[in-house]
């Protein structure tokens, strides 16, 4: 570079290590005039006394006794190009790699987070999936006895949607939720009438922000635990007792596999409708076949045969959304975590890199400062 009208080469070498770039640039310094060397660290620039506070131990070795008097006058570069607004004030690269530092830091946090939370899903996923086997034998045989209905049309309706409790799982509530007002919007008109009843504080959240005025019933925090048949039978008598329906449509997402749940919609009819189901020759109709034990009339048995069905079908409804959201959990964590570790490794290119420019750009400073004083002597 020129300064003050004088040229002065002096050999650089670019190298990725700090200290090998320090080493070089060490070995050429000594070639100076002693005078020069000694009047750098009495410059205007802080990074340029850092750099040589640094290289003392050479300066010690070039031969001066005594440190030379301090230079008052100002040293202008006569050939800069750059403005004052274009040069960059002390501190901004050190902030930058603190900056830096701080997020890979807390990227590395959240990545053992995620961590954690894949592994604890995983180990509650098997113990969901055996649960979900055992249930699926209770609803299966009311389901061929008395039949599945998605498409009957009724005047009373109940929406029952069950999501969960605890978020992070990806977007398996909010497919609960859309299903449910799509049924809703389905189950409403002139002479129809149709309520919400939640399971789970997510799809309570979801459906307040635009049905508050149909939610009749929320229940949450059930389901820190496994819901267990008690549970469940409990929620089915609390319906019963409080809700005149003709049908209840019951949706949660049915579990696959670890990457794969499907929204699900099951009926359970009222004991008023499955006797006219029976009476218009439906599947309910076949039960006349069957010898039934007791004195026990046709209409107290299909109250029985309802009532049970709401239970068995609820229960398993409950397991399968819970082994679906630990599923879910597992696949939203691994991705987090790939995602985590991605995200590190741009880091440390950023910081590598900044780190590089900042220790070039303190010995660039550090040269031309010398050329500087030594052209104004």
């Amino acid at each position: 570079e020129e300064h003050g009208g004088a040229c002065l080469f002096i050999p650089f070498f670019f190298c990725v290590r700090e200290r090998e770039t320090e080493r070089r640039v060490c070995a050429s310094i000594p070639r100076l005039p002693p005078k020069i060397i000694a009047s750098i660290s009495f410059m205007a620039s802080p990074s340029a006394r850092r750099g040589v506070s640094r290289l003392s131990h050479l300066i010690k070795g070039v031969g001066l006794s005594s440190p030379a008097p301090p230079i008052t006058a100002r040293v202008s570069c006569q050939s800069s190009d750059l403005s004052s607004s274009e040069m960059v004030p002390f501190g901004v690269r050190m902030a930058s790699t603190q900056i830096i530092r701080n997020r890979m830091r807390s990227v590395k946090s959240i990545q053992k987070i995620t961590k954690a939370m894949k592994m604890v899903a995983a180990s509650k996923l098997r113990g969901a999936q055996k649960r979900v086997e055992k249930s699926r034998g209770i609803w299966q045989p009311f389901v061929a006895l008395l039949g599945d209905h998605p498409d009957i049309d009724v005047k009373k309706t109940l929406n029952l949607t069950v999501s969960s409790d605890r978020g992070l799982c990806g977007g398996i509530n909010s497919s609960a939720v859309r299903y449910s007002k799509a049924l809703f919007k389905l189950s409403t008109g002139p002479d129809k009438e149709a309520l919400h009843i939640i399971i789970g504080e997510k799809g309570k959240a979801q459906l307040q922000r635009d049905s508050k005025k149909t939610i009749a019933m929320t229940i949450t925090e059930a389901q820190k635990m496994p819901m267990s048949f008690t549970q469940v039978s409990m929620i089915a008598d609390e319906i019963l007792k409080n809700f005149e329906f003709d049908a209840i449509k019951i949706v949660f997402n049915k579990f696959n596999s670890v990457i794969s749940f499907a929204p699900t919609v099951a009926t359970v009819l009222s004991p008023e409708m499955l006797s006219k189901e029976s009476d218009q020759g439906g599947k309910v109709s076949e039960l006349a076949s069957y010898e039934i034990e007791g004195a026990e009339s046709k209409e107290e048995i299909l109250q029985n045969l309802s009532e049970f069905n709401l239970v068995s079908v609820l229960f398993n409804a409950c397991l399968e959304n819970a082994c679906s959201e630990q599923g879910a959990r597992m696949s939203a964590m691994d991705s987090s975590t790939r995602n985590a570790s991605q995200m590190l490794e741009s880091l440390s290119l950023i910081y590598n890199r900044t780190r590089q420019a900042s220790i070039t750009t303190e010995l660039i400073e550090i040269i031309s400062g010398a050329a500087a004083l030594e052209a104004s002597a």
